[in-house]
């Protein structure tokens, strides 16, 4: 089972029995992949300035079909735009409210939700209100970008632990509704076209999107709002970077390390030169890798060519999530807000709280505080398991840089310590990505909205 049951009620779970970690090191590092001019680094930190990429939206023009890009509304592209969705608790949507649709199929879902959102951009950094329901309309960044995904040709590729049942995965460790352990706890869809230029969309919504192509529509509808199981009721972020084509190589890398649940024979959620449909090349090489439970024990740490940085943590190394993305940016101290319910990673002072660890990662962990609440306009935000769903961090006052990090991994596992602890628990033993920008209007940005009650620390 999933780790957290979106949309049905919390379960508080018994503890589990007790199993012993293993005692096996990782390889020191990975080998280098041949992907272009791509800086890809395992078992160290990225070293700053190394194969520094101009923008991509700058970049030269690939000769063929247009690229799918990021849009923050038809026909306004930008490199990279990032949304938090709130959740319906403090910010409820109005049944009445002529914004809402099913442009993608579907019927809307009534009851408690949200499509309140705020959004900022490589154009505008800054976290700020967006304007309308985020996924209704071309009018929004989600539903611009999404429906340019949806009603193109593209070949595309995508993944979600959470369909639930459309298009059902009957696959080990999924029970046909969700894909638990050691499954990646990773949403989202890639996106390219025949040059190889594209973009990803990662999100944190179960059930959603559930088809890549209107040529294969999903039964339930696929447009967020109009599914059954209510993906709107809880907070969620979404994060779109544009992709030239070695970065798209380098993303399906990571999205395999991540061992993320996908089907690469169902056209409804892949779709490349491998189905016979196109001629195949390298990249569709890289996608029939996909939909499979990868047993690599090493990291990847990749700078695409927009700058941003690009972190997949396989379901083999078993570290608490947030502290492992702390380590790998060198220690960095991070503030984090996650789906953080049972079993809960408590906020960490420093690697002296963390016993579930790797010798084979560069650095200890710094200090990883985890929201409980926050605010925004001076409304009350809750970040614990129920309210929030998205899983997004920055970089703590002070620190070195200011990261503003987007990932697909909660607070949830075990510090280790004990007798009994499982350091596999949980998210702990799972796969994910986390897209990472050095920008301080970013960060400052979304540091208010998280700023506020805390996880307490450990004991001692």
């Amino acid at each position: 089972m999933a780790d957290e049951p979106q949309n049905r009620s919390l379960q508080q779970s018994p503890s589990p029995a007790p199993r012993s970690r293993s005692t096996a090191l990782l390889p020191a590092a990975l080998p280098l992949v041949a992907l272009g001019a791509i800086s890809l680094i395992t078992g160290n930190p990225l070293v700053p300035g190394v194969n520094p990429a101009p923008s991509a939206a700058t970049a030269p023009a690939v000769a063929g079909s247009p690229a799918p890009v990021p849009l923050l509304a038809t026909n306004h592209p930008v490199d990279w735009w990032v949304a938090y969705k709130f959740n319906s608790s403090s910010f409820p949507g109005n049944d009445a409210d002529p914004g809402r649709g099913c442009a993608f199929g579907g019927t809307v879902q009534h009851g408690s939700y949200s499509q309140k959102y705020a959004v900022a951009s490589s154009i505008n950094p800054v976290l700020t209100d967006g304007p309308g329901l985020i996924g209704s309309s071309p009018a929004d960044p989600l539903g611009a970008t999404f429906a340019q995904i949806y009603n193109g040709k593209y070949r595309f590729v995508t993944w979600n632990d959470q369909f639930y049942g459309d298009p059902a995965r009957k696959a080990a460790h999924c029970d046909g509704q969700q894909c638990g352990s050691p499954w990646g706890h990773s949403k989202g869809i890639l996106a390219w076209n025949d040059a190889g230029v594209g973009m990803v969309l990662q999100v944190t919504t179960p059930s959603w999107p559930g088809a890549g192509s209107a040529s294969h529509p999903r039964k339930d509808g696929n447009t967020l709002g109009c599914v059954t199981d209510n993906n709107i009721e809880n907070a969620q972020d979404f994060f779109a970077l544009r992709l030239n084509r070695d970065d798209v190589k380098v993303v399906l890398h990571a999205l395999a390390m991540a061992s993320v649940s996908t089907d690469v024979a169902n056209a409804q959620i892949v779709q490349s030169g491998a189905d016979g449909t196109r001629p195949a090349d390298d990249i569709d090489t890289l996608v029939v890798s996909l939909g499979r439970i990868s047993k690599e024990k090493t990291y990847l740490d990749a700078q695409l060519s927009s700058g941003v940085r690009l972190i997949a943590k396989p379901s083999e190394l078993h570290v608490p999530p947030w502290q492992f993305v702390s380590s790998v940016l060198g220690g960095e101290p991070l503030l984090t807000a996650t789906w953080w319910a049972y079993p809960t990673i408590t906020s960490t002072r420093n690697a002296a709280d963390v016993h579930c660890w790797d010798a084979s990662l560069p650095t200890p962990p710094g200090e990883v505080d985890v929201a409980l609440a926050g605010t925004w306009n001076t409304v009350p935000v809750t970040f614990t398991g129920g309210p929030n769903h998205a899983k997004i961090g920055v970089s703590l006052p002070g620190s070195q840089h200011r990261y503003a990090i987007f990932g697909d991994l909660n607070q949830q596992g075990q510090l280790g310590g004990t007798a009994s602890s499982r350091c596999d628990s949980s998210q702990n033993g799972r796969g994910g990505m986390f897209f990472v920008i050095d920008n301080a209007a970013l960060a400052n940005g979304i540091a208010p909205l998280l700023t506020g009650k805390i996880a307490p620390f450990p004991a001692g």
